[in-house]
């Protein structure tokens, strides 16, 4: 008689970015058994990342695998200013951050990653920004036995993937009424859309970057967008992408001549409306950006099919409540041991300070403390 032995799953912390190269098939393979992953989880754009803008030293992959095989990861860097703390690498230029689960093996992943961050927060606090609602870093939060906290973190706001008269239809009579006089106006100027082949994409973000710099000349603009960095890291990252279906770039045409590109990154369950350009003569011509992009969006989604949402990803800019979309709030997830227990303190008092302060500017009135569960 002979007995059956159940391995633990082994454990791995990677600091060496080849190595981390060299993760993309294995990578991409439980990107797509993580149920919850979004684009900004893929080996493509992490590693791109990573190449943009990690420090030396920073990089601490958390890897698990069970009888050879990648089940869980938690793509991390050490960082020490203003916290020492362990944080999801894809910084501010990812709208959501996350762990990956591979969903058919998530609660031997979910237990041996947690044990090992644990093991991490002896030294550092591990603070998950930008986490959407159903992360599968939540599954490692609610099972933590340590000291823990949530705090709320940026906004999103999404659209169901609607045909364009549905979409409408949600509307109030004289706005959709609107919306419906721009697209006419689109009909009218003759402004067409074309998908991007990945073998054109390099040349269409760099067309993009282009555009977006003229469309906010004169204008405040996130300025990391115009930066030679970023630029890399977008072509580096949305070329593959492109090429396995986890993006698409679209190129907006009038009179031959291209006038907007925009990148839209996608998952199984969602496509997010990332980065756009668009000439500013468009607007001398009275073109409604806006309808633009959400109708060559919708269209897309509508003929590929399945249950995507759209998101419009963070911000909460007054032409996105147009079209009457949906709040989804980000999570900061904050996790601690005892002897780290007042760096995560110190985390809840910065972001509780910094609610307050976001109220008092959108309200122009004084604010509470951001609420803390």
């Amino acid at each position: 008689m002979t007995t059956a032995i159940c391995r633990a799953p082994s454990v791995e912390v990677c600091t060496d970015e080849h190595a981390f190269a060299q993760l993309a098939g294995e990578w991409g393979r439980l990107h797509r058994a993580c149920r919850s992953a979004t684009p900004f989880q893929s080996h493509a754009w992490l590693h791109s990342w990573w190449l943009s803008y990690g420090t030396r030293g920073g990089l601490r992959l958390v890897l698990v695998r069970d009888h050879g095989e990648l089940v869980a990861a938690a793509p991390l860097m050490r960082v020490h200013h203003p916290l020492p703390a362990l944080v999801p690498i894809g910084g501010a230029i990812s709208d959501f951050c996350d762990v990956l689960l591979d969903g058919t093996a998530e609660a031997r992943g979910a237990e041996a990653l947690a044990d090992a961050l644990a093991d991490l927060a002896c030294t550092a606090l591990v603070d998950f920004r930008e986490v959407r609602p159903g992360g599968a870093v939540e599954r490692i939060y609610r099972s933590w036995r340590g000291p823990r906290r949530r705090v709320p973190d940026s906004e999103c706001l999404e659209l169901p993937a609607l045909p364009m008269g549905q979409l409408l239809g949600r509307l109030p009579s004289q706005r959709a009424q609107r919306i419906r006089n721009k697209m006419n106006r689109l009909d009218r100027l003759g402004v067409e859309w074309r998908l991007v082949g990945h073998d054109e994409t390099d040349g269409a973000l760099r067309r993009l970057i282009e555009l977006h710099r003229l469309q906010w000349q004169g204008r405040k603009v996130t300025p990391e967008h115009l930066r030679p960095r970023f630029l890399e890291h977008l072509v580096r990252s949305a070329v593959p992408m492109v090429r396995t279906g986890e993006a698409v770039v679209r190129e907006f045409v009038l009179d031959g001549a291209v006038v907007g590109v925009d990148l839209t990154l996608l998952s199984e369950s969602m496509a997010g409306l990332y980065l756009y350009g668009v000439d500013p003569r468009l607007r001398e011509r009275k073109a409604d950006m806006a309808s633009m992009l959400l109708r060559a969006s919708t269209e897309h989604l509508v003929a590929e099919g399945g249950s995507r949402t759209l998101s419009l990803l963070r911000g909460t800019e007054p032409y996105k409540y147009r079209w009457d979309p949906h709040s989804v709030v980000n999570q900061r997830l904050l996790l601690a041991r005892r002897r780290t227990a007042p760096l995560l303190a110190a985390a809840v008092g910065e972001a509780a300070a910094r609610g307050w302060g976001k109220k008092v500017l959108r309200r122009g009135t004084t604010a509470g403390p951001a609420e803390i569960s």
